[in-house]
């Protein structure tokens, strides 16, 4: 498989993607842990069919000392008995704000307070912004095709 575009390549989605590397710096140095994030960017990525997305999180987790164990039952989450409520909460607003099309309503109410019981305001609007940003990056490396597999943990710094 080729990438349709080298979108890491081009001059002009350097300037994009620099921005959106920004945010994603001011989102690892929140408050929201980094376990969450990672789950939330493996689990959008899973939704979204991003290949890309979700071989680079998978390994920065692993690397970051995330089992396999519960690497492998992120997209089966709700019958895994490995997450903890906080990252229960987390994984369904995810899931809620990535399926926003397919939720009709988008994100209930009840999944909003879900995560609220968990998560301060700082917390909850990192990830809101993460969720919303890991949709970003999905939908750029599926438009463009970005093949899956070839990504080295630090690779993008």
């Amino acid at each position: 498989m080729d990438a349709r575009l080298d979108y890491y390549g081009n001059p002009f989605a350097g300037k994009v993607l620099r921005h959106l590397m920004s945010t994603s710096k001011v989102l690892s140095d929140s408050t929201l842990p980094a376990t969450v994030q990672h789950l939330v960017e493996i689990r959008a990525s899973q939704i979204n069919g991003c290949g890309f997305c979700t071989d680079m999180h998978t390994k920065e987790a692993a690397h970051t000392g995330e089992t396999d164990v519960r690497l492998n039952l992120i997209a089966a989450w709700r019958e895994a008995t490995v997450f903890t409520e906080a990252e229960r909460a987390a994984l369904e607003l995810a899931e809620q704000g990535t399926r926003v099309a397919d939720a009709a309503g988008g994100v209930t109410d009840e999944v909003w307070a879900g995560a609220a019981e968990h998560f301060d305001e700082e917390q909850l609007a990192a990830l809101t912004t993460l969720i919303a940003v890991i949709n970003a990056y999905n939908r750029i490396n599926i438009i463009t095709r970005q093949p899956a597999g070839g990504y080295k943990v630090g690779m993008f710094g």
